[in-house]
């Protein structure tokens, strides 16, 4: 499956097949980017802790991330499965992990949506042909009516528990590497966990309440900052502002602004999706910034919320030793995202995907061209006219080697004659 963001990968190796996974994954969020900038613009204003708080407002936030984004994935997902009629199965399946969820099921709608289309297409294939004529708005309709109810009810029965589930190992993994003090290795699990739309599971879930009780002994915390550290982010975006798809490009601004200094993280998740292999990119800078936090006992006074570079701003102790250690690590984490991102990116080599299989598709053209190097072949430029192309390959000799250079000589066009 092919997007207007990725290309689709060639081969059929593992990573084509993560590529791919990850191009479906970019189709059902980044259509709906727009959303996305929508919550955090609402979000960013309008929550207690934002530029404009207002109560009534606030109360967009809740409905939009767990029940507006996740229907839209799903119905997204639905529609590259089996157009329209698959993007309704898709959205109504979704309501039914988005009910009651006490995080964004963005996850189980990516699963759920596709799904609830695919056994939609498959009993289109069953039927086709076989409706009388008059009948088939009536069999259309009900057979996705009746699809779309039971995939709902599986969603709330068994889909949805098994994301829940899926968060509490990832809130217990996170707990037990800052109890045994590996604060560096969070990185390994929060930073796909956020991608994965956990971070506020993880977050609000296992590293605030043990900041709040860290800060209360010492009146300042390093888990405040671990998930909430907007450097990863700001420095992923930056490496596809300048080195990512140049359709893509004219997005990332904004996306970084909202995330940068609204502190919506979220913002840039699809951006990850979309080329897995950018998470390593998000984990170096998060470990980065985590062992410079802890190196220099760094820490904030409370959970800045939402992660902006405004609130950092508000919630850092005073003391020099202090900001230096809570700034050092946020611009060095920013750094390394993004030169480690740049890299995976290849500096710009692969911005419009020229080659279908990306990596891999460079790969193999350097072994081909590696190839063709051990077996001697030269690349010549044939457009320049007057210019004796020598044979740089396998020597030849004896009288055939006499008699292919006057053939050659003699069939070569000279200048200013039709070829």
């Amino acid at each position: 499956m092919a997007t207007a963001y990725t290309p689709e990968p060639a081969g059929s190796g593992l990573r084509a097949t993560v590529q791919r996974f990850g191009g479906k994954l970019a189709g059902m969020v980044m259509p709906n980017i727009g959303a996305f900038i929508a919550w955090g613009l609402i979000t960013a204003l309008f929550i207690p802790t934002g530029w404009l708080p207002n109560e009534d407002l606030a109360e967009l936030v809740d409905p939009m991330i767990k029940m507006l984004l996740p229907v839209l994935i799903g119905y997204t997902g639905g529609r590259m499965v089996h157009g329209q009629r698959g993007a309704v199965v898709g959205a109504v399946a979704t309501v039914g992990i988005a009910v009651g969820a006490e995080q964004p099921m963005f996850l189980g709608a990516m699963i759920i949506g596709p799904l609830a289309a695919y056994l939609l297409k498959l009993f289109d294939g069953l039927v086709q042909d076989r409706v009388r004529t008059g009948f088939e708005m009536l069999v259309d309709n009900f057979s996705a009516g009746i699809i779309g109810a039971a995939m709902a009810v599986v969603g709330r029965a068994v889909i949805g528990p098994v994301m829940s589930t899926v968060s509490g190992w990832a809130e217990d993994a996170v707990g037990w590497l800052v109890e045994h003090d590996l604060l560096p290795l969070t990185s390994l699990l929060v930073e796909p966990a956020k991608v994965l739309f956990l971070n506020n599971a993880v977050n609000h879930g296992v590293l605030t309440p043990l900041g709040v009780q860290q800060a209360a002994e010492a009146g300042k915390s390093v888990l405040f900052m671990i998930e909430s550290n907007p450097g990863p982010g700001i420095g992923v975006l930056l490496a596809y502002l300048f080195f990512g798809p140049k359709r893509l490009r004219p997005s990332v601004p904004a996306a970084a602004i909202i995330q940068f200094f609204g502190g919506i993280h979220e913002i840039y998740f699809p951006y990850i999706l979309m080329k897995p292999r950018m998470i390593l990119a998000a984990i170096a800078g998060g470990m980065t910034g985590v062992a410079i936090f802890a190196a220099t006992g760094a820490g904030l006074v409370a959970s800045p919320s939402p992660g902006s570079i405004f609130a950092y701003l508000a919630q850092t102790p005073r003391g020099a030793g202090n900001w230096f250690g809570v700034y050092a690590g946020l611009l060095a984490s920013a750094a390394v995202s993004f030169g480690v991102g740049a890299a995976l990116l290849g500096f710009g080599r692969l911005a419009d995907g020229e080659r279908p299989g990306d990596d891999a598709g460079d790969a193999a053209a350097d072994t081909e061209v590696a190839d063709a190097a051990a077996e001697g072949a030269a690349v010549q430029d044939t457009e320049v006219p007057g210019t004796e192309v020598k044979d740089t390959g396998e020597a030849s000799t004896g009288a055939a080697s006499d008699a292919g250079s006057k053939a050659t000589e003699k069939d070569r066009p000279t200048e200013g004659t039709p070829r």
